[in-house]
């Protein structure tokens, strides 16, 4: 990926958050109180270290620049959430949920260490990414924590997460697949746009409405856009197992609508998140250009 929109490099700008929330990532883990137990260490920052896309960390950036909030003050809201996106695919990944080997490349948690430690590793990062936010001092930090929390529990990711498990098997239609994939994914890009918003000085109910439709619009597309390479990719190149979908019988776009639809689908909801994002104007550039990487990106 070289230059996008409006001439924005949007690898190159990739690159700079994904080290700076590297860097922050790294001194959290390092700073915060250590476990009781080492293992238990070794496995969080296996989790939380081992590479990815910082893709929800990377639009919390995007989102507060846009709003003028200096990167200082979004680095914890980052953190946060991505300790929330690690502890998810920790648990997604145990033998009690979708069983799988290899993420981003090695083995998953429970493989490389065991899985009482995994889940246990999960319950810490999620509990360290509250402690992380609430720290913060930042006059809407309580607003950010709720945010997390809503977006995360029940009425979001584990909701949606729920409903995954419960549609294995089963024969659904697009509007109950869509249903899944806003709570399961698109919730916690929902939480970086709004978290990103809510670190910004002063920000107006018309940017925050035009960042709530651009996030639902990724969201729904970055997940069409996962089941189409796991048609469409290799094993190597995903950092996953290819196909992993298929052989657990899961309901995907390419199996309801067809390939072809499924790609088309991914368009249009690019196109409504560049529409959603017309009220930020030229501060807006950055996230059109990331939305059009969403799905393009072939891992």
């Amino acid at each position: 990926m070289t230059v996008d929109t409006a001439g924005v490099n949007v690898g190159a700008l990739m690159t700079t958050l994904r080290d700076r929330i590297e860097t922050q990532l790294g001194a959290v883990l390092e700073n915060a109180a250590p476990a009781q137990a080492s293992r238990l260490e070794e496995a969080m920052r296996y989790s939380v270290l081992g590479g990815g896309k910082r893709l929800r960390a990377i639009l919390v950036y995007a989102a507060g620049q846009a709003l003028a909030a200096d990167d200082a003050a979004l680095d914890a809201p980052a953190v946060a959430l991505e300790l929330i996106h690690a502890y998810s695919l920790v648990h997604d990944d145990l033998p009690c949920m979708d069983d799988d080997d290899l993420r981003r490349g090695r083995p998953t948690c429970h493989r490389a260490f065991d899985e009482a430690t995994a889940l246990l590793a999960g319950d810490a990062l999620q509990t360290l990414a509250f402690e992380v936010l609430a720290g913060t001092g930042q006059p809407r930090a309580a607003e950010m924590v709720a945010t997390l929390a809503r977006c995360a529990g029940r009425a979001g990711m584990a909701g949606g997460q729920a409903l995954d498990l419960d549609a294995v098997g089963r024969q659904l239609d697009v509007e109950a697949l869509m249903a899944i994939h806003h709570h399961k994914t698109g919730a916690l890009i929902e939480a970086a746009l709004s978290l990103g918003a809510l670190a910004a000085p002063s920000v107006q109910p018309v940017h925050l409405q035009a960042l709530s439709e651009y996030a639902r619009a990724i969201g729904l597309a970055f997940q069409i856009q996962d089941d189409i390479l796991d048609v469409t990719g290799s094993t190597e190149v995903l950092g996953k197992t290819q196909g992993a979908d298929a052989l657990r019988d899961k309901p995907t776009y390419p199996a309801l609508l067809g390939l072809e639809e499924a790609q088309r689908r991914a368009r249009a909801l690019l196109d409504q998140a560049l529409a959603a994002l017309t009220p930020l104007g030229e501060r807006g550039e950055t996230l059109a250009a990331i939305a059009r990487y969403m799905i393009e990106r072939d891992h």
